[in-house]
């Protein structure tokens, strides 16, 4: 069954049908999906989604578009990982990592993918197109290879080396701009009117593919046994996915699946070489102002991000906080999150550890809280950032004597009884 009752503008609420819309005519506001969650509480319950599949779609009622075969390489129910010695040496109590690097294409953008291009199919939409950092990039040539549909997909010229090779494996087309991301968007913007025909996912559709993210919330409740934790930290590119998360919790709520209210302060984390949305929360303003990005992070690095002023307010209605970290500490929370947890991600999760640091230092993130932290993309993305600083611990001959030299564990294991 389809729930949607249409689309409304997020600031002055003016409706619209639920078509290839993504702002409203009257204010230029964004728009946003409208449901009818009495009928979805009617309907879904905890036993409903547990006999679904092992995808986000076993959330499909609180999803934008009704398909009994949506366009899926097998999305969500990632892992929800209890972090233990990461929380030891962070000073924290109960701590989890939402490890969604192990998505198809190794990122959460598959959620928000594979609910784009199954409602652009549903509007009749044969070419899907993409402005992209990297991680969306992949995604969309991954899905559109699947559904038999053209890709069209823009990214920045500078891209990483891993990101580049495994867009264009899907044998779409794929178009390097010389610029930013933000130049990216533009030109794409520009081209969504030249070619009305085409669904340019995080533009025209952009009202649909954003509620896929939502899914990072209703499976870390479904995960805990349908229970909200009460700080997350979250990346923060677009702003889109911090907004959506938080919107996701108080769904759950709404529809019945949360029994109490959830009060989940809502943290985000950027680079210090682009954090718009950083700065306008220490100044205390609600003015983003857009920069030039400049980070190891590329998969941030979107200097006029499209929903920062609601993440912005998402994250002080919560309680939350928000910081923004160097490379330098980007790199070591990439190595912090890998040898305490064996989890290796991109440098976007990187920025959430090393800030999920911070915050726990200052005091921000409790002990007695129970916090999750979002790693967002697979490490393998981003190897660029990491290889200057990461090799061999000892290169050796072939010899035992060779090796006893070189190598020393007995202080790593303790002494011999």
């Amino acid at each position: 069954m389809d729930f949607v009752t249409g689309l409304r503008c997020r600031e002055c609420s003016r409706t619209y049908p639920a078509e290839a819309l993504h702002v409203c005519d009257f204010c230029f506001g964004p728009l946003e999906v409208a449901y009818d969650y009495e009928a979805i509480a009617r309907v879904i319950s905890p036993e409903t989604i547990a006999a679904g599949p092992q995808t986000i779609w076993r959330y499909a009622p609180l999803l934008p578009v009704a398909d009994a075969a949506p366009i899926d390489l097998g999305t969500g129910c990632t892992p929800l990982v209890r972090a233990d010695r990461l929380a030891a040496e962070l000073g924290l109590g109960e701590l989890w990592i939402k490890n969604d690097t192990a998505n198809p294409t190794g990122s959460f953008k598959d959620r928000v993918v594979s609910v784009a291009l199954t409602k652009a199919r549903q509007l009749g939409f044969k070419v899907a197109a993409c402005a992209s950092t990297g991680n969306l990039a992949n995604s969309v040539a991954a899905h559109a290879a699947r559904a038999g549909m053209t890709s069209v997909v823009f990214i920045p010229h500078d891209l990483e080396t891993a990101k580049i090779v495994t867009t264009a494996v899907y044998g779409g087309h794929l178009v390097a701009v010389e610029g930013t991301y933000d130049d990216v968007n533009r030109l794409c913007a520009e081209l969504t009117s030249e070619h009305p025909s085409w669904a340019f996912v995080n533009v025209n559709v952009r009202t649909y593919y954003a509620e896929g993210s939502k899914t990072l919330a209703f499976e870390v409740a479904e995960q805990l046994g349908w229970q909200a934790p009460d700080h997350v930290v979250v990346p923060i590119a677009s702003g889109s996915q911090l907004t959506k998360i938080r919107k996701g919790f108080a769904e759950l709520h709404t529809v019945g699946l949360l029994k109490e209210e959830p009060h989940v302060r809502v943290s985000g984390a950027q680079a210090a070489g682009c954090s718009p949305v950083a700065t306008a929360f220490a100044e205390g303003t609600d003015a983003i102002r857009p920069v030039k990005p400049n980070t190891v992070a590329k998969s941030l690095a979107i200097g006029n991000p499209a929903d920062g002023w609601y993440a912005l307010q998402a994250i002080r209605e919560s309680g939350g906080s928000c910081e923004s970290v160097t490379d330098e500490e980007i790199i070591a929370g990439i190595k912090l999150l890998a040898r305490t947890e064996g989890i290796f991600a991109e440098t976007a999760g990187g920025v959430t550890i090393a800030t999920l640091a911070k915050l726990a230092a200052q005091g921000v993130v409790r002990s007695d809280e129970r916090v999750v932290a979002y790693v967002t993309g697979h490490g393998l993305k981003t190897v660029e950032a990491l290889a200057p600083t990461s090799g061999p611990t000892a290169t050796i001959a072939p010899t035992l004597e060779a090796f006893a030299a070189a190598v020393d564990i007995t202080t790593e294991l303790g002494s011999p009884r």
